[in-house]
């Protein structure tokens, strides 16, 4: 949309939408500078330490994850993410298989990597987090073991069953695809979901019930929640 097609629809809705528009001219500035400086790293108790690559490492970490996230979503700052990965710290990865659907920047397939998972898949529907997701997982040396898929999980390849599932999305996704999930996960595995308010935690308890699957776990931050499901024995 060019200034004069702007103008137009301005034009034809501004009385009836109140609206009020102002024009300014921006200084030039070096927006990945005022990024940078509102950017902060992220501990996960004491055991994660989450920084972008213009911070300094900090070697007294067990876990080092490098996220440059641009424009996808999952840098640990948000209280889902952040639950995720405390999640992901109790269950055991060693020669385990994950699959972190809607993987965002990558960083829970990154943490099941450093967990010790022996296979890790992700993938996304947005192509700039596909993209985005590729570029962290080679600056956590990920790069020729993991690479991240195009796609809804109805489409893309995948290899299950999984010991361990991710999917940090949101509730109306994770409602549609807990059937999907549920065949995908070993019959002793993990389904770690997150992504939704509080008072949405009945509503995924019963359809996660529908397919078999057991509520084991639940955590709540700054009203978020994650829970921890497991097939029925």
């Amino acid at each position: 949309m060019d200034v004069k097609d702007a103008e137009a629809v301005f034009a034809r809705y501004q009385e009836a939408a109140a609206l009020h528009v102002t024009e300014k001219r921006v200084p030039k500035t070096n927006w990945n500078e005022e990024w940078e400086k509102h950017y902060d790293p992220i501990y996960v108790g004491d055991q994660v330490y989450i920084r972008a690559s213009f911070h300094p490492a900090q070697p007294a970490y067990r876990h080092e994850i490098l996220i440059n996230p641009k424009m996808s979503f999952g840098t640990g700052h948000h209280a889902t993410t952040h639950q995720m990965i405390a999640f992901q710290l109790e269950l055991p990865h060693a020669d385990k298989a994950v699959l972190d659907a809607g993987s965002g920047t990558g960083i829970l397939a990154v943490m099941a990597a450093k967990l010790g998972a022996a296979r890790v898949e992700a993938f996304d529907i947005d192509p700039w987090c596909v993209e985005n997701g590729n570029e962290n997982f080679a600056l956590n040396g990920l790069a020729d073991s993991l690479q991240m898929g195009l796609g809804t999980i109805r489409e893309v390849p995948l290899r299950g069953p999984y010991d361990l599932l991710l999917a940090n999305i949101n509730k109306n996704v994770l409602l549609d695809e807990l059937p999907v999930y549920a065949a995908l996960l070993a019959a002793d595995g993990h389904l770690l979901l997150s992504g939704f308010y509080e008072e949405d935690i009945p509503d995924l308890e019963a359809a996660a019930a529908e397919v078999q699957l057991k509520l084991l776990r639940k955590s709540v931050k700054d009203r978020w929640a994650a829970l921890i499901f497991q097939p029925y024995e």
